[in-house]
């Protein structure tokens, strides 16, 4: 029996929430895209939970932006999906299994894009929400009127454009945009492309206007350990345990986050976050995202490639190695909580860290690092390289946790043209957009050139990472030990030796 709005009824699980009748008259209220875990394991889990309350009242159409994957399942279980969250909390196992009903449908920018041009001129529509990578906010200069536009900002101008037509400007027509991209300020940052795009395309001055004045881009945060999927182990267990089949069960972590950069207007348009409390609207949400982006993903990202190397595949396994806890706990207490670039209590930064790291250990959650490496070199630019400069402006010492990180990086970027690596003897590949770059640097080049011209590459980091004092020789000789490791069986106390 498949998950569907027909069989809910057949459905009878203890413990099981499922939504009532009512939730799929709701008109919709927002339009997201992307139909990523993410999402879905958190806004769109907001959006159910108030919907479930009768505080929202309104559901979510999501488009699909890529051509990859499919949005069958999709359709066939109409928009319903599994969210099964387990972890410990105060020394006790918690958890919670509903069926999410937020998503009414999924388009196709490729083939449905009219409908969604159609959504636009909706009343109802109040909310944009998007999570297209931290690569998808950035300038593309395209003709919004391509079916559809090419770029994730071409594509929300074509909508707001449309929205401005059907409604003459109005001021009650503009919505609220909240970007749930990690980048900084990245509700700013798709206001200024979207502005810059408009006047690329030489839209009327009129609806600039009306864009500045009467759309509120937000900046905001979302923090949830969404891996995907569960094993199929577990997937088999659970479907004859419920009796159903769900392609798109997600599994996820019991904590939640998700900050909004906004006022009191904001949090009256966006009244799921009367909901629950882990919805957070404030004037300034700086705190969270620095915290968030320092120690969690910071963390994970300098880790990724170290637990590679080592053998490594899951987060879990890694923390229950006891050299691998070594470095990640030394990297996080003693070079990142010191670096943020933000003034932050100490006392706070601490605790944080320990939650970050509780969270790494929860035995429920099977987070792989080959999906953590995806767009490696975006995340270390944007939360690793702001930390290893502050450090070098309060420290003369090198960093040797971010170096080691950094060499493992370098190592794991060591791919062939058609972007596959090797460590261990496993084959991988690299879903990356520098990972061009990468194989043509590694190409006939010793560790000494790799080194010194990723290092020194501007382009990549904003920074010549050469200057910084004894960095480039540590990376170097981090990069040159595990090099020699080659395939052998050696433990990371011996490749990293702090």
């Amino acid at each position: 029996m498949i998950l569907s709005t027909d069989n809910l009824k057949n459905i009878n699980v203890q413990g099981l929430q499922k939504p009532d009748a009512e939730i799929f008259d709701l008109p919709v209220k927002v339009l997201q895209f992307g139909t990523g875990v993410l999402l879905r394991g958190l806004p769109d889990y907001f959006i159910d939970k108030a919907n479930r309350q009768g505080i929202f009242d309104g559901r979510v159409v999501v488009v699909k932006s890529t051509d990859t994957g499919s949005a069958d399942d999709f359709d066939k279980q109409d928009g319903l999906y599994t969210i099964y969250s387990k972890g410990i909390e105060n020394g006790k196992e918690v958890s919670e299994q509903i069926i999410c009903s937020a998503i009414s449908e999924v388009l196709s920018a490729a083939n449905d894009w009219a409908c969604i041009l159609d959504l636009a001129a909706s009343p109802d529509l109040q909310i944009i929400i998007s999570n297209t990578t931290e690569v998808g906010i950035q300038p593309v200069e395209e003709d919004i009127n391509q079916r559809p536009p090419q770029s994730y900002p071409g594509k929300l101008l074509a909508v707001l454009y449309q929205r401005y037509k059907t409604f003459g400007g109005s001021a009650a027509s503009g919505l609220i945009i909240i970007p749930t991209e990690l980048i900084t300020d990245n509700g700013k940052k798709l206001k200024s492309i979207v502005l810059d795009l408009a006047r690329f395309n030489k839209l009327e001055d009129e609806f600039i206007s009306w864009i500045e004045n009467h759309n509120t881009f937000c900046n905001s945060l979302v923090d949830r350990i969404v891996p995907g999927k569960p094993t199929k182990e577990l997937v088999a267990a659970q479907e004859s345990e419920r009796g159903y089949t769900d392609n798109l069960h997600i599994m996820s972590e019991t904590y939640c986050l998700w900050a909004i950069e906004g006022d009191e207007r904001v949090a009256s348009v966006l009244s799921f976050c009367q909901s629950d409390d882990r919805v957070v609207i404030r004037p300034d949400i700086e705190i969270f995202r620095e915290l968030k982006l320092r120690l969690l993903n910071g963390s994970h990202t300098l880790s990724c490639a170290v637990a590679l190397i080592s053998g490594l595949e899951t987060v879990k396994e890694a923390m229950d190695n006891t050299d691998f806890l070594k470095f990640i706990t030394g990297l996080a207490y003693k070079e990142i909580i010191p670096s943020i670039p933000y003034k932050i209590e100490p006392e706070v930064a601490v605790d944080f860290a320990r939650k970050v790291l509780d969270r790494f250990r929860n035995p429920y959650i099977r987070h792989e690092w080959l999906s953590i490496s995806m767009q490696y070199t975006t995340k270390i630019k944007m939360r690793v390289i702001p930390l290893l400069l502050n450090h070098y402006k309060i420290n003369h010492t090198v960093p040797v946790n971010m170096a080691f990180g950094f060499a493992a990086f370098i190592r794991f970027m060591k791919i062939d043209g058609n972007h596959r690596g090797s460590i261990n003897g496993r084959e991988y590949s690299v879903n990356d957009s520098r990972a061009g770059y990468f194989a043509q640097v590694w190409e006939n080049a010793d560790a000494d050139q790799v080194v010194k011209k990723v290092l020194s590459n501007k382009d990549l980091w904003d920074a010549d990472l050469t200057k910084l004092p004894g960095f480039k020789e540590e990376v170097l000789k981090d990069l040159k030990r595990i090099i020699a490791a080659g395939e052998k069986e050696i433990t990371l106390a011996e490749l990293h030796q702090s």
